[in-house]
């Protein structure tokens, strides 16, 4: 028998990427600054939104999509917290809600009105307070509603209820900044990056670490879940300091399944993957290349398919939920790339390449659509469910019906002698110990002026009574 070459076919080969026109970018955004290493962009199927650079406090964008073109420097900003945001996250299930943390210690839950802002938003609809350090992270649960976790400096990551608008679970299991944070299909597992070289696979409700992998020789820096493969996949560094990406085993994290050397640049690698197509979507920060795999249950696992190139570098990328996509044009991802030198965000489509106009059910099976799986209280109770599912050809168009109620107690205080510590967060620079000591001299000023003028009043009610007391009325 002769021999013959193994090709591998496959209906995603030829993916390309392909750049929006100048017309359907936004420019003129004045791209925060800020070297976390976070994507400081989040997009739904109707507003985009970008932290932006700001003079004191934290600000972000929210522009509705089809609002495109240049962007006036005046265009009104959400911009309630007092240091800057580091990361903001919408609602998966709820389009106008976002959350947002920031470095002066807050998660910030914000209700964008329909057709965007007409004015500086300053408000949130609900203030969380509860890390004791900056936040670096938020992470929405993706199939139960109005469930948050956050990522602290305080090495915790709090799991906050936002019908009541407490924390009500705290994983303490980290000994250093957590890196990233990412879920598994329904929900029931959480792993982590940390910055003392470990990747963990935690149980979220209860705290306790199922797996934990060492990564001395493959320093992890991100990770994510494929979808229902029971694997890990991260990006990190080399022992030679080149970029590289490991497939785990989430059962079994004493040995990665395989390593592959990706690169000798510096920036950090950003993995984003569809559930529905089984791509990787590999993004270096700081360079413009995307690079993208297939991915499978059999060896080899990891199958490269192409690359995508661009020389404007990218600082961060958003990603477009599925039920945002443009299925007639066979649109299988869509990414919303930041260019901070140009002040410019970029659509790129990854498209499929079709002749057929029809709708192409191969490459669109049902997903993860915008109606939730869980009540707060039914996950918490130990419930897990998969998500909802949706067709992209009948209700892709579909919004969500559901509205976020705020709770009406929506401050709480923890008073000691007379002090609420969770108004006054202990300050973390210079800057702000200054504003607080000018703030609190303020504050004794008008307390001694009361404290005078109660003492006038005092002595003016003692001579009335006295004068009472001596009156010829009274003998």
């Amino acid at each position: 028998m002769s021999w013959r070459p193994q090709y591998r076919s496959s209906k995603f080969r030829n993916v390309y990427g392909k750049v929006a026109n100048r017309e359907h970018c936004f420019d003129g955004i004045p791209i925060t600054k800020n070297v976390h290493d976070n994507h400081f962009c989040a997009v739904n199927a109707r507003f985009l939104a970008i932290v932006t650079e700001s003079a004191g406090g934290g600000s972000f964008l929210v522009i509705p999509l089809e609002q495109t073109g240049r962007i006036e420097p005046n265009y009104p900003k959400v911009c309630g917290h007092q240091g800057n945001v580091l990361d903001i996250k919408w609602n998966p299930f709820i389009d106008n809600i976002i959350a947002s943390c920031s470095e002066d210690t807050s998660v910030r839950i914000w209700e964008i009105p329909e057709g965007g802002l007409k004015r500086n938003m300053t408000e949130a609809l609900l203030e969380l307070h509860g890390h004791s350090r900056r936040v670096g992270l938020v992470e929405w649960h993706p199939t139960t509603n109005n469930i948050l976790f956050s990522a602290g400096y305080d090495y915790k990551v709090l799991i906050w209820n936002l019908d009541v608008g407490e924390p009500v679970k705290m994983i303490d299991c980290h000994t250093d900044v957590i890196l990233c944070m990412s879920f598994n299909t329904d929900g029931s597992l959480l792993t982590t990056t940390c910055k003392d070289k470990k990747l963990r696979v935690i149980e979220p409700r209860s705290g306790r670490v199922l797996q934990e992998a060492n990564c001395k020789n493959h320093r992890v820096n991100r990770v994510v879940f494929l979808g229902n493969m029971k694997r890990l996949l991260t990006t990190g560094v080399s022992r030679w300091n080149t970029r590289q990406i490991a497939l785990w085993d989430q059962e079994d994290l004493s040995m990665p399944l395989i390593e592959e050397e990706i690169d000798g640049l510096s920036g950090l690698l950003f993995p984003f993957y569809d559930a529905d197509t089984h791509m990787l979507y590999l993004a270096g920060k700081g360079d413009g290349n995307i690079r993208y795999y297939e991915i499978s249950t059999e060896k080899p696992y990891l199958s490269y398919l192409m690359e995508f190139r661009s020389p404007a570098p990218q600082k961060g990328l958003g990603v477009m939920p599925k039920h945002g996509l443009d299925v007639s044009a066979c649109e299988v991802f869509r990414f919303y790339k930041l260019v901070t030198l140009k002040g410019l965000i970029e659509p790129i489509s990854m498209i499929v390449p079709r002749r057929s106009d029809s709708y192409q059910e191969d490459i669109y099976p049902m997903t993860p659509g915008t109606e939730p799986a869980l009540t707060p209280d039914e996950w918490l109770g130990g419930i897990n469910r998969d998500p909802v599912l949706m067709s992209l050809k009948e209700g892709y168009k579909k919004s969500s019906k559901m509205v976020f109620k705020a709770p009406i107690k929506e401050k709480k205080s923890v008073v000691v002698n007379g002090i609420d510590l969770l108004e006054n967060v202990p300050p973390r620079t210079e800057n702000e110990l200054l504003r607080m000591f000018f703030r609190q001299q303020d504050e004794i000023r008008r307390l001694k002026e009361e404290l005078s003028q109660k003492d006038i009043r005092i002595r003016q009610l003692q001579l009335e009574l006295k004068n009472l007391r001596n009156s010829p009325k009274n003998c």
